[in-house]
C-alpha cells in the first residue's frame, strides 16, 4: 500500500514539475564534442526523465537475467513445499477419518517432498498412520523421536502417555505426564494425571506446588486456580486435623477465604473452631455457607456444634439455621431430624412430609418410617413408608465423572481432575423411565386383601379325565386367576359378589367352570413383560 502511494506521489510531482516548466518558457544551450545544441527547457527535462527511466529499466532487465536461475529454483522449491504441505494436510485428514491406506500414501509422498527434520508435522503423520495400522512399536519410536526435538517434545510425551495407558502401563503413563507437567504445567491432561497421583499418595505439598505453577502459566484463569488451591488446602486440613490441629485450622480458614462457596472447607474450618471452643466464629462461617448453598453436612455440623447441648438446644439451633434460608429440602430434613430426636413428632412429620411433597427422596421416607414407629408403633404404616423409600429417588451425593462417593474428595478418581466433585443426584437416577402395561395375571396378584374372598370350589371327578377342562363362569369379578381343575379342591380368589353367585350355582347342580380370562402360561409372563418394553 505504501509503495502504491509512493508511486502516486511521484507521478503527481512529475506532472506538477512539467506543468511548472511549461508555464515558464526557456532554452537550454549545450555544447558537446564541438557541436552546439539549443533545445527548449521542457524538452531537455523530458529527455532527462526518459533517460533515467531507460537506465532503470535496463538495470531491471540485467538483474532479472542474472537472478533468473535462483528465481526458478525458488519457484520450484516453493511449489514442492506447497505440494508437501498439501500431502500432510490430506494425510492428517485421512488419518482422522480412519483411512489407513490414504494416510500411508500421503505420508510417503510428504516424506519425498519435505524434510522430516524441518517439518515436525511429518513425524506426527507417521505416528498417526502407525497407530491407525496397529504398528504400536513404530508409533512408539516416532513419539520417542519427537521427544528429542524441543518443538515436538510435548506432542511426543502426549503420544507416549496415550500409548502407555492403552496397554495398561500406568506407571509409565504417569512418568510421561510428570515430564510434560514440568515443561508445561498448563496442560490439563498432564496436570490431572500428576495431581491424581499426588493426591492418592497424600502429597499435598507437591500438589500445591503444581497448582502454583499452573497459576503462573494460566494467568487468565486465576479464579480456577484459586478454587483448585482451596480444594487442596481443604483436603490437607481434613487429613491433618487430628495430627496437627493448629496448622489444619489455619489451612481450613485459608481455604474458606479463597472459596467461601466450598462446603467442605466451611465444614472443616467450623469443626476446627468448635474444637477450640470458638463456637461463635465457627457458627458464622457455617451460617454464611448455608445462605450460599444449603448442605446436610453444614446442618449437621451446626446443630451438633456443642457436644453438651440437650436435644432441645439442638432443635433450637436447627430452627435458627432453617430461618436463615427457608423453603429448601435440606433445611426441612435437618429440622425434622432434630425434632425427631427431641420427641417433637408432629413437627418432625410436617417437615418430612414437606420434603416428600416438594423433593421426594429416600432419606425423607426413611425418616417418616422412624417417626411412625416412635410415635404410633404402627408396623403396617412403617412398612408402607419403607416400601416407598425403596422406590424413591436417591438422595444427592458427591458425584464426579459418574463416580458417586459418600465423602468429598479434591480430585476425581476417574480422571484425576481437580475440584470436580459436585453435590447432586447421581446420574443413574435421571434416566427416563418407560411405563409398561402389566399383564392381567400380575394385576390380579396386586389386588388388596380386603377386596377379595377365598372360595373353595370342588371340581368334578370327570374333569380330571378331560384334556381341556371347562371353566366356571364367575360374575362380577374384576380379575381372576387361572384355575386348573384337579382332584382336590382348588382355592380361587374372587370378590364378595361372586360368593353368592357361586352358592346359587352349587344349588342348581354341577357347574361347568368358565373363566372370562383363561390366563396365560407361566412361561409366557416374562415374554409379555419384555415385549411391553419394546418401542418398535
Amino acid at each position: 500500500m505504501l509503495r502504491v502511494i509512493f508511486y502516486l506521489v511521484l507521478i503527481a510531482a512529475l506532472g506538477f514539475g512539467f506543468s511548472w516548466l511549461a508555464d515558464r518558457p526557456g532554452e537550454l544551450d549545450v555544447t558537446f564534442a564541438g557541436n552546439h545544441y539549443n533545445v527548449p527547457l521542457i524538452t531537455a527535462a523530458a529527455g532527462i526523465v526518459a533517460l533515467v527511466a531507460a537506465i532503470l529499466i535496463l538495470w531491471w532487465l540485467v538483474k532479472s537475467i542474472i537472478q533468473s536461475p535462483y528465481t526458478l529454483r525458488r519457484h520450484f522449491r516453493a511449489r514442492k513445499r506447497d505440494r508437501g504441505y498439501q500431502s500432510i494436510s490430506t494425510g492428517l485428514i485421512a488419518a482422522g477419518a480412519g483411512d489407513a491406506e490414504a494416510a500411508r500414501r500421503m505420508t510417503q509422498q510428504a516424506g519425498k517432498l519435505l524434510s522430516a527434520d524441518q517439518e515436525p508435522l511429518i513425524k506426527l503423520l507417521e505416528a498417526q498412520t502407525a497407530m491407525l495400522e496397529g504398528r504400536t512399536d513404530d508409533a512408539r519410536k516416532s513419539f520417542e523421536k519427537m521427544i528429542e526435538d524441543p518443538e515436538t517434545k510435548l506432542l511426543g510425551l502426549r503420544g507416549l502417555y496415550i500409548e502407555a495407558q492403552r496397554v495398561g502401563a500406568y506407571e509409565a503413563a504417569r512418568h510421561y505426564a510428570a515430564e510434560a507437567a514440568k515443561t508445561a504445567p498448563q496442560l490439563e491432561w498432564a496436570s490431572s494425571s500428576v495431581m491424581g497421583q499426588l493426591c492418592a499418595e497424600g502429597d499435598w505439598d507437591g500438589a500445591l506446588k503444581l497448582v502454583d505453577a499452573r497459576k503462573q502459566a494460566l494467568a487468565h484463569s486465576r479464579h480456577v486456580v484459586k478454587q483448585e488451591r482451596a480444594a487442596l488446602l481443604t483436603a490437607k486440613a481434613m487429613a491433618t486435623i487430628d495430627v496437627d490441629h493448629v496448622h489444619a485450622k489455619a489451612l481450613a480458614l485459608e481455604a474458606n477465604k479463597l472459596a467461601p462457596d466450598l462446603v467442605p472447607a466451611a465444614v472443616v474450618a467450623a469443626r476446627a473452631l468448635f474444637a477450640d471452643g470458638d463456637v461463635r466464629k465457627g457458627s458464622k462461617i457455617l451460617e454464611a455457607a448455608w445462605k450460599r448453598s444449603p448442605h446436610p453436612d453444614i446442618a449437621s455440623t451446626y446443630i451438633y456444634a456443642r457436644s453438651g447441648d440437650t436435644v432441645q438446644d439442638r432443635l433450637k439451633r436447627a430452627r435458627h439455621l432453617v430461618s436463615l434460608r427457608s423453603n429448601n429440602a435440606e433445611g426441612s430434613l435437618a429440622l425434622a431430624r432434630a425434632a425427631y430426636e427431641a420427641g417433637e413428632y408432629s413437627l418432625a412429620r410436617d417437615n418430612a412430609e414437606q420434603v416428600v411433597r416438594s423433593a421426594p427422596r429416600e432419606s425423607a421416607y426413611l425418616l417418616l418410617a422412624d417417626i411412625e414407629e416412635a410415635e404410633t408403633g404402627d408396623q403396617g404404616k412403617v412398612r408402607q413408608w419403607l416400601a416407598q423409600a425403596l422406590k424413591a429417588p436417591r438422595d444427592p451425593a458427591w458425584t464426579a465423572d459418574g463416580y458417586v462417593s459418600e465423602q468429598w474428595s479434591p480430585v476425581s478418581p476417574v480422571t484425576g481432575r481437580l475440584n470436580s466433585f459436585e453435590w447432586k443426584v447421581p446420574v443413574e437416577q435421571l434416566a427416563p423411565v418407560i411405563e409398561v402395561e402389566k399383564p392381567q395375571i400380575m394385576e390380579a396378584e396386586e389386588e388388596s386383601a380386603e377386596s377379595r374372598a377365598v372360595v373353595t370350589v370342588p371340581a368334578p371327578a370327570a374333569a380330571v379325565e378331560r384334556k381341556s377342562p371347562a371353566p366356571v363362569e364367575v360374575h362380577g369379578a374384576q380379575e381372576a386367576k387361572p384355575v386348573i381343575p384337579a382332584a382336590e379342591p382348588v382355592r380361587v380368589a374372587m370378590p364378595d359378589e361372586a360368593v353368592a353367585q357361586e352358592k346359587d350355582d352349587e344349588a342348581a347342580g354341577p357347574a361347568h367352570i368358565i373363566v372370562d380370562d383363561p390366563g396365560i402360561a407361566e412361561d409366557d409372563v416374562p415374554h409379555r413383560a419384555q415385549n411391553g418394553l419394546r418401542l418398535f
